[in-house]
């Protein structure tokens, strides 16, 4: 992979959960907020950021995006589900702008020309839509080949903005990056703690940040090792130009090669999607995706039941220790795993557990608790899965995620190939899971499955009938407790099981607004 500090690299897929009507201040102060009812109500305006593909000439990707059919509460609010009142909404993604090299000052006129006329042609470029949702409960999807992939920004509103879901996915079949790589979008934010990078020589790590908004946003990145923080001066004040992407190679940011790093993205002015691209010298490559905020309990949910290794990051980045119990959740119950069955982190400094084949042919979930129930150190962590050994070992990650909730949806599943991991770390819990149609053609289905309190169900599931295409998955949780998820995409490639795992938080699809009460006894007749 090629090294470039703030230079072209094509950008993200900008989608982030905004609401646009979503905070509203009752007259009186909180107060008054609480005499009233609250409703949940369906989000007007979502965005979402994506990375650029790939660096690789080798790199096929497709693009999907979809939106699910609207909750009955949703239909209330628009003409056909969710969004304002007689909205139909829109759900485009288009090409991000090109970032130039800050380093580089032309002042040759037909240079100069030229390069004009190539920023108009990649602004004209970035209005026309590459992916474009029409319906909810329909995915759409692109390809495109090759380093050149565009970057996609883009924004959903009225009806197709509750949910609004798009991922990325690239195959890579030689070199350095080698591999399957998925990304789900995600929301841009102000913050982002990534366990699991390196700054080792046998690492290519790059962290992408994605603006999606019409300012500059200024960011900084943070790296924490065993022993501590890693000196940087390189990574404060990083200007992500706006609706453009920019990608750093971590090992630029320091002259210390660490095997096991914690990186920590925060912007000083506006707001980015922040995503890491991994590829490690002979197990190939994928994103790590940010972790859940720091919390004293977490999970990290759909280990695959044949990984050969599986490694646990994790980091505190308070001012206290942390002492954690580390659980597998497997099929039938949650056992500790030998020798392993506790972890000290130190406060502000990385700890790592090499948990081996953990699963030992079943599947499983990851979950820390606080040792002692009082002192809930909030912590951050994500696994780094293999499968395969030898010239033929594949890599994965699995963050840290919040649960399911009311909905969550992951797209791009294939006729074969995908494994829906549902885990329930407190209590049984019934949850609905829904195959949508396909891009091409198909019908939807439902099934309804129970978690049993402390174990992990793998379900592969039964795509749509007649599907042709992609189809998107769509968890609800039913009843029972909280429900963490994720997905897994297998697609053999040369004797190879490449693979990839996304996780399923909450979509944020609704948010709770207060109903006002207005006094008008202070108006005149």
């Amino acid at each position: 992979m090629k090294s470039t500090h703030l230079s072209l690299i094509a950008g993200t897929v900008a989608l982030a959960a905004i609401t646009g009507f979503a905070t509203l201040n009752a007259p009186g102060g909180p107060a008054a907020a609480e005499a009233g009812s609250a409703s949940s109500l369906p989000v007007e305006r979502s965005s979402l950021v994506c990375p650029a593909p790939s660096t690789s000439d080798l790199a096929e990707t497709q693009y999907t995006s979809y939106t699910p059919p609207g909750s009955e509460t949703e239909k209330g609010r628009g003409a056909k589900g969710g969004g304002a009142k007689g909205e139909e909404g829109t759900a485009e993604l288009k090409p991000a702008l090109p970032v130039l090299d800050d380093d580089e000052v032309e002042t040759d006129p037909k240079k100069i020309k030229k390069a004009e006329e190539a920023a108009k042609k990649a602004k004209a470029q970035a209005d026309k839509p590459v992916l474009a949702v029409k319906e909810p409960g329909t995915p759409v999807l692109a390809e495109a080949d090759g380093s050149a992939a565009p970057a996609l920004v883009g924004t959903a509103t009225g009806r197709l903005a509750p949910g609004w879901a798009a991922q990325q996915t690239t195959t890579v079949t030689a070199g350095g990056a080698r591999g399957l790589l998925g990304v789900s979008c995600t929301a841009p934010d102000t913050d982002f703690w990534f366990p699991g990078v390196s700054t080792a020589r046998s690492r290519q790590d790059y962290v992408h940040l994605t603006n999606p908004d019409d300012s500059a946003a200024v960011a900084d990145i943070e790296l924490f090792g065993a022993k501590g923080a890693v000196t940087s001066e390189v990574g404060d004040g990083v200007t992500v130009p706006a609706r453009s992407s920019v990608a750093l190679l971590l090992s630029t940011l320091t002259d210390e090669a660490v095997n096991d790093l914690t990186a920590h993205v925060t912007t000083r002015s506006g707001r980015v999607g922040g995503v890491v691209l991994t590829a490690d010298d002979g197990s190939g490559a994928d994103w790590l995706t940010a972790a859940a905020d720091p919390s004293g309990t977490l999970v990290m949910p759909g280990i695959p039941a044949d990984a050969t290794s599986v490694q646990l990051v994790a980091f505190a980045p308070g001012e206290n220790d942390a002492d954690v119990k580390v659980q597998l959740m497997g099929k039938n119950t949650t056992f500790a795993p030998a020798g392993n069955d506790t972890l000290h982190i130190k406060s502000g400094m990385t700890a790592t557990i090499d948990l081996k084949d953990i699963t030992r042919g079943e599947p499983g979930s990851l979950r820390l608790t606080p040792v002692e129930k009082n002192r809930a150190t909030p912590i951050v962590a994500a696994l780094r899965v293999v499968r395969g050994t030898g010239a033929k070992q594949e890599i994965a990650y699995i963050p840290a995620t919040g649960p399911v909730g009311a909905r969550a949806s992951v797209t791009d599943n294939r006729a074969k190939g995908s494994t829906l991991s549902l885990a329930a770390p407190a209590a049984t819990a019934k949850v609905k899971v829904t195959t949508s149609a396909g891009s091409g053609g198909g019908e939807p289905a439902v099934e309804t499955y129970t978690v049993k309190a402390g174990t992990t169900t793998a379900i592969t599931p039964k795509p749509p009938a007649g599907l042709k295409g992609a189809y998107a998955l769509t968890v609800e949780t039913v009843s029972g407790g909280p429900v963490h998820a994720s997905r897994a995409l297998v697609l053999p490639e040369g004797g190879v099981q490449m693979f990839t795992i996304q996780t399923l938080p909450d979509d944020g699809g609704t948010v709770v607004v207060p109903s006002a009460r207005q006094d008008l006894s202070v108006l005149d007749d």
